[in-house]
């Protein structure tokens, strides 16, 4: 289903399932942050929800994006809790192990990457419309960058994440992940 015409990335709240049809597979790019061989084929069979709460805190008067995962059957995937302020933090979960990331809001003309600026629907008047995720695990030797955003796909507004995968200096895998709006906030 498409995201609502009036849903911006100033505001990203609602339940979103990805759409494996129109995304790119990631059992490559899982392989490489040494995700298991039962783990991978698990999340390529399993339908994958985010449950995304987007807010500006109160307490610190930052923005921030709280994103729970789940799978098929209820199963636990990864918790994201995202601070937009390009401080970076450390995360260790089940899947990934121990990562340290940071993210932010920025416009299009500070992506140096011609896949991660490319294919976006443009909000009007809006500077500084997309964030950007910047994962690192020096555990296992790789980094995550994307950008998130809205596209149009099929002539629908859909959710999306334009994700540049590095390892090492020889491994670059560039992927979209392509999300349906399922309901509102939980």
């Amino acid at each position: 289903m498409a995201a609502p015409k009036e849903m911006t990335t100033k505001d990203f709240s609602g339940k979103f399932c990805m759409n494996k049809a129109l995304s790119d597979d990631t059992d490559d790019v899982l392989y490489l942050q040494n995700v298991g061989w039962v783990t991978r084929k698990a999340i390529q069979l399993a339908s994958i929800t985010l449950d995304i709460k987007h807010y500006t805190s109160p307490e610190d008067h930052k923005e921030h994006i709280d994103i729970v995962q789940t799978l098929t059957g209820g199963i636990k995937g990864t918790t994201e809790l995202r601070t937009l302020d390009w401080q970076e933090r450390s995360h260790s979960d089940h899947i990934f192990g121990n990562i340290v990331g940071k993210s932010r809001r920025l416009g299009l003309e500070d992506v140096e990457d011609e896949f991660l600026k490319t294919g976006w629907l443009l909000e009007e008047g809006s500077e500084a419309s997309f964030v950007e995720s910047f994962v690192v695990s020096g555990e296992h030797g790789w980094t995550a960058q994307q950008i998130w955003g809205f596209e149009e796909i099929d002539d629908e507004k859909k959710y999306v994440r334009h994700l540049k995968f590095t390892k090492g200096s020889d491994k670059v895998l560039t992927k979209k992940l392509v999300y349906d709006y399922i309901g509102p906030a939980p």
